[in-house]
């Protein structure tokens, strides 16, 4: 069965927006890539930021999808967090892991209310994925659920900049220790 033409586009556009940078790839060298003619691009997504949103839709729901199995899986709350780092430490620990799809595209194309408004849905279903997971531990939650989230960040950011996948190894380890201490039982003085 073929690739849907648009399928086809954001393929091509994904790759090499995550691989070189929004800026730097032109809609010809998408044309090319896709194998479409100018008119057909267009038809699909009138403009490139229409584009860009739609390649960063279409990783948000790659991405969520793959965090909602963690949560559906039949395990602890501590594990679900461990794999989810465990996940995150596997893909970043491939050459062409370049960090957050979502950060780099906001630091290139910012000025785009829909690059923006994609990025920041993506992030607070994130911290939604963890805030679910808490919720099935303590009553602390949110807190706990907004340490993971950032850590989850951190350890993109860390990545992205420092080419060491073990960064999010070491978030991970804090993620545990901030899910152990939201978990505990609170003791009086």
């Amino acid at each position: 069965m073929r690739e849907a033409i648009s399928d086809q586009i954001l393929t091509a556009a994904g790759a090499l927006f995550y691989r070189e940078g929004i800026r730097a790839v032109g809609i010809d060298r998408i044309i090319e890539e896709a194998n479409v003619a100018k008119a057909t691009l267009y038809r699909h997504f009138p403009s490139k930021d229409h584009l860009v949103a739609a390649y960063l839709q279409a990783r948000h729901e790659r991405v969520i999808r793959s965090l909602q199995d963690v949560l559906d899986a039949t395990m602890a709350p501590r594990e679900q967090v461990r794999v989810i780092f465990d996940r995150l430490h596997d893909k970043a620990d491939s050459p062409e892991f370049r960090g957050c799809a979502f950060a780099l595209a906001v630091a290139e194309h910012g000025d785009s209310e829909r690059v923006v408004s994609v990025a920041r849905a993506h992030k607070a279903m994130v911290r939604g994925i963890f805030a679910a997971i808490m919720s099935r531990a303590t009553s602390r939650a949110d807190q706990a659920a907004a340490h993971l989230s950032l850590l989850y960040e951190g350890a993109l950011a860390t990545v992205a900049v420092e080419r060491d996948p073990k960064a999010v190894l070491v978030a991970r380890d804090c993620a545990l220790a901030v899910f152990d201490v939201a978990a505990s039982p609170k003791t009086s003085s």
